[in-house]
């Protein structure tokens, strides 16, 4: 039997569905409706950013707190939290929006990180790999239809179906939420982990001093930039292309994923050994994605939408390839707390894409700053190679 498609893991695949919902819509209204107000490149990075950047604050420490007070308990609550969140961004303008990006990153870092704990630890190594695929796929699964959702709203609907819509996502999460049950678990490697939570800053010189958790970290951190830049900007790149579409762009590149999740679960090696090949071409696959999506303002919306395929297959792969790689090569008794660093530094380049390269689209073009964006790809895939035998095996 297939644990990982069984009915209760199902449940959390498809609550984790609901809860990231809304974001498939904010990452459209959020820039356009900056740029209308008048913000800059660099102010709507600082806002879209600062949700990823929450999370990556909050995140080492959640595990500890999940296990201390138990999941469900913590689950619960942060869907309440979450709620708040996407009330507030119905009643506020921009400076709201910072607000409401901070409150949902907190609710974000504790929700993701209880549902991937109780997914590793539930499945057998066998299953892992497939178990963290399939999270991340459903994560990814409102991005179909969230992106064109948006610009309905707001090229016909106005405020009033925004509300609506996040006043429904905020109720539907909740009832479905309060009905999901999240066993609580209490191995030996929780508890060591609950030891080791009051002294979660010292865990930081891991980043570095970890060669399989350094690697994968700087691999991720990047391989995020780029993906943050794509998903902050590109509302308003689209309306600079001819007969460009920033919701038909992202709905591919969501769809991409989601197929190749499915499709490809199995392919992601499960085995804790590092796969050159396989990692390299993944890189090399974001860094041409990243140049397609740059040439397509001299050569036209064909090279836009194969950029949007070509990254939605690089971005469904990497993730789940790196965090199974680390499930093997992490010492147990603290593995959860260094795997919690791992996806910070995913939440990190996720939040520096919108950060770092709002300034470069302000003084130069969005078109030159996803050039950057795929001479870094490039520059990681030199890096992803290695041959050392603790790698290798």
């Amino acid at each position: 039997m297939n644990v990982a498609m069984s009915w209760p893991f199902l449940r959390l695949y498809m609550l984790a569905f609901l809860f990231f919902s809304a974001n498939s819509i904010l990452n459209m209204i959020i820039p356009l409706r900056g740029e209308a107000m008048g913000a800059s490149n660099t102010t709507i990075g600082l806002i879209m950013g600062a949700y990823m950047f929450t999370c990556m604050f909050f995140r080492p420490w959640a595990g500890h707190i999940i296990h201390k007070h138990g999941p469900l308990k913590v689950l619960r609550t942060i869907i309440l939290f979450n709620g708040f969140a996407l009330i507030l961004y119905t009643i506020t303008g921009l400076g709201g929006f910072l607000i409401a990006r901070i409150l949902q990153g907190i609710s974000t870092a504790f929700f993701s990180m209880a549902l991937q704990i109780g997914i590793i630890d539930a499945l057998s190594e066998k299953e892992r790999s497939q178990g963290v695929s399939l999270y991340s796929l459903f994560t990814y699964m409102p991005g179909i239809i969230g992106p064109i959702l948006a610009l309905g709203i707001w090229e016909n609907g106005g405020m009033n179906s925004f509300t609506l819509a996040m006043v429904a996502i905020a109720i539907l999460t909740g009832v479905f939420g309060y009905s999901t049950k999240l066993g609580n678990q209490s191995t030996t490697a929780h508890k060591n982990e609950e030891e080791n939570g009051s002294h979660l800053l010292k865990s930081f010189h891991h980043l570095v001093t970890n060669p399989f958790l350094f690697k994968c970290s700087l691999l991720m951190l990047t391989a995020s930039i780029i993906f943050g830049a794509i998903a902050t900007f590109m509302p308003l790149y689209a309306n600079q292309l001819t007969n460009a579409n920033a919701g038909i762009y992202l709905m591919l590149q969501a769809a991409t994923i989601v197929i190749a999740r499915f499709v490809l679960r199995k392919n992601i090696p499960s085995d804790g050994k590092w796969h050159n090949k396989f990692i390299v071409s993944i890189m090399l696959l974001l860094a041409i994605s990243a140049q397609l999506v740059s040439y397509s303002a001299v050569v036209g919306v064909g090279f836009l939408y194969t950029g949007a395929i070509l990254m939605g297959i690089a971005q469904a792969l990497l993730y789940p390839t790196l965090t199974t790689y680390l499930t093997f090569v992490l010492p147990q008794a603290s593995r959860n707390v260094l795997i919690g660093l791992f996806i910070a530094m995913a939440d990190l380049g996720i939040s520096l894409g919108g950060v770092i390269m709002g300034p470069i689209a302000d003084l130069s073009s969005y078109s030159f700053m996803y050039t950057i964006c795929a001479i870094l790809g490039l520059l990681m895939a030199i890096f992803a190679y290695d041959k050392r035998p603790t790698f290798i095996g």
